[in-house]
This record gives C-alpha cells, sequence and structure tokens, in this order.
C-alpha cells in the first residue's frame, strides 16, 4: 500500500515502459453507470488479477486538503457492511492470493492477484470498496494515525525530504507541487463529511477502470462483472480535470537542504513533456542511454572509472501532464557536491553536442524492447498496462503498438530533446549536505 518518493525510489533509476512482442488480445467494453471494463484471457496459468484504476490522484485534491487520495488508498481496507474492519487481507490470503494499492500524482490503483477458481471474491471485494465503503470516525481515526506514521518514518529516512523539495522547487501553479502523502496538517484538520464528499465524488463507476486479466472465460466473467458492478448507480458530481499549465521555466532554481546525512547528494530535476508526446519517448530513450544498466553512460564514466559518486543517474518522472526529468548523484566520500554535479553536467553537454554512436543507439533499442517483454509478462503486469494505457491515452490497445513509437526515435531525436529540455533555465538544482557542513 506505500508509495514512496524519496531517494531510494530514485536510485533505483527503472524506466517504466510498456509494452512487449506478442500481441495482447483483450476485450473492452462499458457499464451503463459508465465503469470502463477491459478483460485479458490468457489460460495459460491458474492465476487472475483483478484491478480497479481510479483517476484520482493527489493533482485532483484541494490544495488546502492534500493527501486525500493517499489516505483514501488505505481507509478504502477499513471495510464495508458486509465485509468486517481489518478483514480484506484475511479474505484474499485465505483465499491463497495477495492484494495492494498504491497512489500516484494521477491515480490510485487496487488490485488482487487470485487463483483464477476465486475470480468472483476478488470482484465482490472491489465492488464492496465502490458501492458502501466504510467511513466512520473509528476508520477515520485508525487511518490518520498510520497515515502520519508512514509520513513521518518517510521523512526521518536520509534524504527523505527530497521528493517534496524537488516538486515543491520544481512546480509553482500545478497541482505537481504537492506530494501524494499529503500534508499532516490537512489530514488532522479534515472532517468525515470533506472524505465522504471526496468518496462520493471520485470513487464512482464514470471514473472507475476495472481489469481482469489472466485465466478466465470472458463470458462468465462478464455476467460476473454485471452482477456485482452493474447496479452501482453513476456518481452524481461533475470529475473536472486540473487545467492548471506550470509556466515555462526561465531562470534556474538552486537550493541547498542541510540534512543528518553523512554523504551529500545532487539532483537536478528539468521539466519534460507529458507521457505519450513525442519528445517524451525520445527523453525516455535518453535516460536509458545515461543510466540504464552499469555499462550506461553515468555509471561507466562517473561512478566506475572518475568514481565520484555511489551511485548516479537520471529517471523521466513520467506523469499524464508535464513531469520531469531527474538526474541524481550520491557523492563517495571526500568528493564535493560541486564536483560531482559538474561531472553529471559534462555528460549531460555531450549528449546535446553529440549524436550518440549508432551502438549505443542499437544498445538503447534493444534495452527498451526487453523492458517492454518483462512488463507484461505476468498478467498483472498486463492489467496493470491495460488499465493505465486506456486512462491516460484513451487506447487500451498501445499495449500493443506503443513499442513503435519508441522505435521512432532517432539519434538526433535524442541530441534534440537534450538540446531542448536539459538546459540550466529549465531545471532545479538540489544539493542535499551534511549538518556539519552548514555555516554556524
Amino acid at each position: 500500500m506505500k508509495r514512496k518518493f524519496v531517494l531510494f525510489f530514485i536510485l533505483c533509476g527503472f524506466v517504466f515502459v510498456n509494452a512487449q512482442s506478442t500481441k495482447i488480445n483483450f476485450v473492452q467494453y462499458k457499464l451503463d453507470n459508465g465503469m470502463n471494463v477491459i478483460l485479458h484471457q490468457d489460460n495459460t496459468t491458474p492465476i487472475v488479477t483483478v484491478s480497479v484504476l481510479y483517476h484520482v490522484g493527489s493533482k485532483n485534491e484541494d490544495p488546502e486538503r492534500t493527501g486525500f487520495a493517499h489516505f483514501f488508498e488505505h481507509l478504502m481496507f477499513e471495510g464495508s457492511p458486509n465485509i468486517n474492519r481489518g478483514e480484506y487481507f484475511k479474505i484474499v490470503e485465505a483465499a491463497g492470493g495477495e492484494l495492494n494499492a498504491n497512489t500516484s500524482f494521477d491515480r490510485t490503483y487496487y488490485f488482487e492477484n487470485l487463483p483464477s477458481n476465486q475470480l468472483e471474491l476478488g470482484l465482490y471485494l472491489e465492488s464492496e470498496r465502490m458501492l458502501q465503503l466504510k467511513i466512520d470516525s473509528t476508520g477515520v481515526e485508525t487511518q490518520r494515525k498510520v497515515v502520519k506514521e508512514e509520513r513521518k518514518q518517510g521523512l526521518n529516512r536520509p534524504y527523505g525530504t527530497l521528493g517534496e523539495k524537488i516538486f515543491n522547487s520544481a512546480y509553482k501553479v500545478h497541482p505537481y507541487r504537492w506530494m501524494p502523502i499529503g500534508s499532516d496538517q490537512y489530514i488532522d484538520q479534515a472532517k468525515i463529511d470533506e472524505f465522504i464528499s471526496f468518496y462520493k465524488k471520485f470513487y464512482v463507476p464514470q471514473n472507475a477502470t476495472l481489469t481482469i486479466a489472466g485465466d478466465i472465460n470472458v463470458a462468465a466473467a462478464k455476467e460476473l462483472v454485471k452482477k456485482y458492478f452493474g447496479s452501482i448507480p453513476k456518481g452524481l458530481h461533475e470529475i473536472v480535470r486540473p487545467k492548471e499549465i506550470e509556466p515555462i521555466k526561465t531562470a534556474e532554481v538552486r537550493d541547498i537542504v542541510y540534512d543528518n546525512v553523512q554523504l551529500s547528494l545532487v539532483a537536478q530535476a528539468y521539466h519534460m513533456p507529458a507521457q505519450g508526446t513525442p519528445d517524451y519517448y525520445a527523453l525516455s530513450m535518453l535516460t536509458t542511454l545515461l543510466s540504464g544498466g552499469e555499462s550506461s553512460r553515468l555509471t561507466k564514466e562517473i561512478k566506475d572509472k572518475q568514481q565520484k559518486a555511489m551511485q548516479v543517474g537520471s529517471i523521466p518522472f513520467s506523469m499524464e501532464d508535464p513531469g520531469l526529468f531527474i538526474t541524481f548523484g550520491l557523492c563517495n566520500a571526500g568528493v564535493k557536491a560541486e564536483d560531482l554535479e559538474a561531472a553529471i553536467q559534462t555528460e549531460i553537454d555531450k549528449v546535446r553536442k553529440d549524436l550518440i554512436t549508432e551502438t549505443e543507439f542499437q544498445k538503447i533499442r534493444n534495452q527498451v524492447e526487453t523492458s517492454f517483454v518483462n512488463r507484461n509478462s505476468t498478467v498483472d503486469g498486463i492489467a496493470e498496462s491495460l488499465a493505465n494505457y486506456f486512462v491516460y491515452y484513451g487506447d487500451a490497445n498501445l499495449i500493443n503498438t506503443e513499442l513503435q513509437r519508441y522505435m521512432k526515435v532517432t539519434r538526433e531525436d535524442i541530441k534534440r530533446v537534450a538540446e531542448k529540455y536539459l538546459t540550466k533555465e529549465n531545471r532545479v538544482v538540489l544539493y542535499y549536505l551534511p549538518k556539519s557542513m552548514e555555516k554556524k
């Protein structure tokens, strides 16, 4: 249930791209109440994934009530009139399955992985959340404590405020300026009626995509979907998406955080286009060049050869609206943050100045294709990809075709986007330094 935007998430350096070499067939339709349904049949193994993606994340929140979407990630496990408090996990685990949820800036995602003979159980559990979630003082007060403790633990980690600092510095208008974890202050201030109102607005059929993938019979699955979701009434409130547009940056923003850390850290965040745009694909391939594996440019040059960093890399923080291309480095002992930043800048300047080699280009194309295959090698991966593609792009079939968009990227495109977006005027630079370095 926990999704943390802290250093250790960034240090993973993964490129999240979705597709595969074998066509994935699916059936898609909409219920009368507006809920989207996607079914993928794969009878290879007796496993099924039931997932619901609600198109609500932290960017949908009131600036004075941040953290609601993440709060509901927890609250949605509180039960219903038919499911006792705390029983969701017990019920699924007793059936031989597992379940979880996660929240981002753009969505909240719930899923169960179950033996295929327990498909009906998964649908029942998700329909109870959507139809009649239990929102009472006991559950709300319990989850207030849980969420606050989760936030406290995250912030108390080394570099634990990194995500908040980056996004708050990079965004001044768009709601990406606050993190999904939200604010203790606003969660404390919120009344039960506010939580109920948020639930009735966003956790409704027309804002949900139900995806079932795995060992199913499509006709039988349709009947079960109708049984458990067909009678849930459509929400009564209009769902308005954020329309704020972050102004183009014209000057570099720099800041220093003195923290309880032993090693200095450098992070640079460049504004980049939204996911699905042509330049997004070129930037995604650029990050593979810079930090896709042990032989990538940043790792090979700065970590291995120069030994200036314990970890170094980049990640395109792809989101529904324009996101951030982040580079980072954790200094080796005795290395100054300024020296590590200069080394990273040198590698960025190389990409801005010269075309990458044909050998490098073919390598990153192969890496991207492998990532597609791996991402959709399981039914739960397929379920999530189908939901994401439909909700964010309006086309679930991109699970079969998006790879072509990556393959259209040229060496010239990679150089062009580096020149266009990886500029000093377009970035935030943060140093995390040991408190012992702070001037008294």
